[in-house]
């Protein structure tokens, strides 16, 4: 009877720990730095060297000048020329100092959108960045860059129909904020230290034991959210803008994803280390 009661408890509490670990991660992530500016522009500062990124920004740029250009039969050549003009900005330090300015321009926007009303896609504006190619391309000497317009162009991170199911979930969680980490934390303590009191070390290192195994679990769980979330968002995504906005999404949960490797990391070291001293306690007590 009392076996099978801890098999039921060990269950139950499996199953809490692969909910309550990726709900902590998440809203913890929402609250500690996609609603942080200062920690939202270090994600994202990094992808101004990355190709997908360039390769986006200097198609949107480049598209948007040729509307203002008729060369007729050399439309193209002067396509591609002012195209690998934008793209050798895109390795300056000038196009990553308007990469920062432009993302933390957009964090503003970006979290209100996510507040906003149904439909609205959420955005990166990249005129700072425009203003700035503009600019370089002038002093350099390219024909025509002077018809680059500096308007807002728009690099879409979400589109309206996915914003829309990403906002409610977006309101839990930082309504949720830090608490669900905690209320773990504290789940965690309980069962280890009720056990060890109530059934002694070995009960205390087989509960130590399940709370490494419900770590892993809820690692695997958060692993998988992430995985459907990024496939659902990018194939809502125009095909001109998904590998600029993978890049962006993959950026932003870097940090979801070193988690999950810390979670199981410490899960397994719970459920190895918990199995293996409770079988050397029982061993040494049957001898």
């Amino acid at each position: 009877m009392r076996t099978s009661l801890s098999v039921t408890l060990s269950a139950v509490l499996l199953v809490v720990l692969a909910v309550l670990v990726p709900l902590s991660a998440l809203s913890a992530w929402v609250d500690l730095e996609v609603d942080d500016t200062d920690r939202y522009v270090a994600a994202v500062s990094p992808l101004s060297s990355d190709p997908a990124v360039r390769e986006t920004v200097a198609d949107l740029i480049t598209d948007e000048a040729m509307r203002r250009i008729d060369l007729g039969g050399l439309q193209e050549t002067m396509r591609d020329f002012l195209h690998q003009g934008v793209l050798s900005f895109t390795t300056t330090d000038a196009f990553r100092a308007a990469w920062d300015a432009a993302n933390r321009t957009a964090h503003t926007s970006i979290t209100a959108a996510l507040d906003g009303d149904s439909g609205e896609s959420v955005t990166i504006d990249l005129a700072p960045v425009i203003e700035q190619v503009k600019k370089e391309l002038e002093v350099s000497g390219v024909p025509f860059a002077d018809q680059i317009p500096v308007e807002r162009t728009e690099l879409t991170i979400l589109s309206g129909d996915r914003a829309d199911h990403v906002r409610e979930t977006f309101g839990r969680l930082r309504y949720a904020s830090v608490w669900p980490a905690v209320a773990t934390v504290v789940l965690l303590v309980l069962v280890v230290g009720l056990s060890t009191v109530r059934g002694g070390r070995r009960a205390g290192l087989f509960a130590t034991a399940v709370v490494g195994g419900g770590l892993v679990l809820g690692a695997v769980v958060l692993r998988v959210l992430l995985a459907v979330g990024r496939s659902q968002v990018l194939d809502a995504v125009p095909t001109s803008d998904r590998d600029g906005a993978a890049a962006i999404s993959d950026a932003l949960t870097a940090s979801l994803r070193t988690t999950v490797w810390w979670l199981l990391g410490v899960g397994a070291v719970l459920l190895v280390a918990g199995l293996t001293a409770r079988y050397l306690l029982t061993s040494r007590r049957s001898g």
